[in-house]
Parts: structure tokens; sequence; C-alpha cells
């Protein structure tokens, strides 16, 4: 037996893939498939499934890191200037038995690392994404869709970076005998930028161009408008300070009332209001909440 096959499965595992093809879903939002004989290893656990893409070095290079388990140590080490960029995304689909999977960019021009390669790739070439070992018998998790059994009312908020995780959220949801009472709010940088979305009589859907305001000023006016549970009695709870400057956001919920849940995600300034407005202000539970930064504009946190 060989030293690799006798160590336990890690939670996450290192796969060298390739473009297979890339289609527009909207005039910013296009579909990638990947391709690889190591996709067939490869597992996602929730809609919301987060992995790591690396891309090709600022020389031009293919990432080529070696998956040990103290790959994260020894790719920090590197110098910024010659290490494959990093970055985090969702797979939209996996289909590990034809060795694919979809990932969904969006695209804003040529304005750094992941949205200039997603620009000008081309079929063959070659990245390398950090996800979820089929191989590993526990929990890896990376992700953080974790409704309560029996859900009966949902609000979904999301800006572009997020709709793939809430399309498939969607589906998950269309696909029970009873899905909950939604509301989902999508923030787009176009009208044009609306896709098709799983649908069921339960569900509200309200997208929202951004034109030229501010990324996330329409997600925090959809939480100024959303039905929420009725506040209790309690005082709200004294809320952590996050500078979303030099951290990332991340609250995530731990329900266990099944009648509210809320999963909000998107530019990091406009979930930090949307976290005061419903904790501090309406007094929502917030372990009925997940708020998540994706992204934060003028910076790069990952």
């Amino acid at each position: 037996m060989s030293q690799e096959a006798s160590q336990p499965a890690s939670p996450y595992k290192l796969f060298d893939v390739a473009l297979k093809a890339k289609s527009p879903l909207s005039p910013h939002l296009w579909r990638f498939t990947f391709e690889g004989p190591q996709v067939g290893r490869m597992a996602t656990l929730a809609p919301d499934q987060r992995i790591k893409i690396f891309f090709p070095t600022p020389q031009g290079r293919p990432p080529e890191l070696v998956g040990t388990p103290d790959w994260y140590a020894r790719y920090k080490k590197q110098d910024v200037a010659t290490r494959p960029p990093m970055r985090t995304y969702t797979i939209r689909a996996l289909r590990a038995h034809a060795g694919e999977v979809d990932v969904d960019f969006v695209l804003h021009g040529e304005t750094g690392p992941a949205s200039t390669w997603a620009t000008r790739a081309r079929p063959g070439e070659r990245l390398q994404i950090m996800a979820p070992n089929a191989a590993f018998e526990g929990d890896a998790g990376g992700y953080e869709w974790k409704p309560p059994q029996g859900l009966r009312r949902l609000l979904l908020i999301a800006d572009e970076t997020a709709l793939p995780a809430v399309a498939g959220i969607l589906e998950e949801l269309a696909a029970l005998p009873a899905p909950p009472i939604t509301e989902l709010y999508v923030e787009t940088p176009s009208e044009d930028d609306a896709i098709p979305l799983a649908t069921w009589p339960g569900l509200s859907v309200e997208w929202m161009p951004r034109g030229l305001e501010a990324p996330g000023a329409k997600m925090l006016g959809a939480a100024h408008r959303a039905a929420l549970p009725t506040a209790g009695s309690k005082a709200a709870p004294v809320l952590a300070e996050v500078n979303v400057d030099e951290a990332i956001l991340w609250d995530v919920s731990a329900p266990g009332d099944a009648g509210f849940y809320g999963w909000v995600a998107g530019e990091a300034a406009a979930v930090l209001a949307i976290r005061r407005l419903l904790i501090a202000e309406r007094k929502v539970d917030k372990n009925a909440l997940n708020l998540m930064g994706y992204w934060r504009e003028g910076r790069v946190l990952d």
C-alpha cells in the first residue's frame, strides 16, 4: 500500500482542470465548464459550496501548486508578485461521473486576475481548483446554506456574485414537496442580467438593476421592504464591529425554529448595513441569519 493510500483522506483536495467551454448566461454572468480526470473525485455539499480557483501567475504561467497538507502555508510564503492569484467561487453544478464541473463567473472587464483571465480564456487553458474531496468521510464544510427542517419562510438577498448560489438554492427548494414561502431580491449590474430561475407558487422574485447606484444600495433597500418576523420583546444583541476593509464579514446562522431563515450575500459594506438593520433595528434573531460579505468594493479580501 502506498503512503498516500494509507493516509486519511483530507477534507479538501487540489484538482488540476482545463477549460472545456464557456457560454454567456447574461451580459455579466458567464458559465465556465472545467474538465479533468481528477474531477471524478470532487464533491459538493450544498448549493453555495465554496471553492478556491488558482489562476495563471502575473507572468502568465499556469498554476502548479502541490496539494500537500501544508499547501496553504507554502502558498502564502510565495512572493505575491509571482504566485498564482487565488479567488473564491461557487460550484454551480458538478458532474463527477463525466469529470466536469460548472462555475459561473461575473465578468467586469479586465480589472483583476480572475475577470481578466475569464474574459480572455480559451478552451484547453489550465487552472487548479481546491474543492471538497469525495473520499473524505466527514463534513468538509465550505458552505453556509443550512436551513432548518420544515422551513416555512425564507428571505434571500443577493447581488450578482451570489447569484450562482441563489440559483442552486432555488433548485433545491423547488424539488421539495412543500417549498417555503420565499422572498428573493437580486441586485444586478443591468436589467439584462436577470436569468431563468427555478420557481414555485410561493416564490416572489424582484430583480434590481443597479444602474449608476453604488453596489449594494438596492440590496439595502430590499432589506427595508422585506417581510420580517415580528420583533420580540427582547433587546437586540450588541453586534461586534467589523471593518469590512480589513476583514471578511461572515456571520453564520444556528437556526432552530423553522419559522424564518435569512441568507444574505453580496458587497460587504451593504451586507454590514443590512446586518445592522435586521438585527439591531428590526430585532431579527441573529441565529436565523447568514450574512456574508462575498466581496468588498475596492479591496481584495480572500
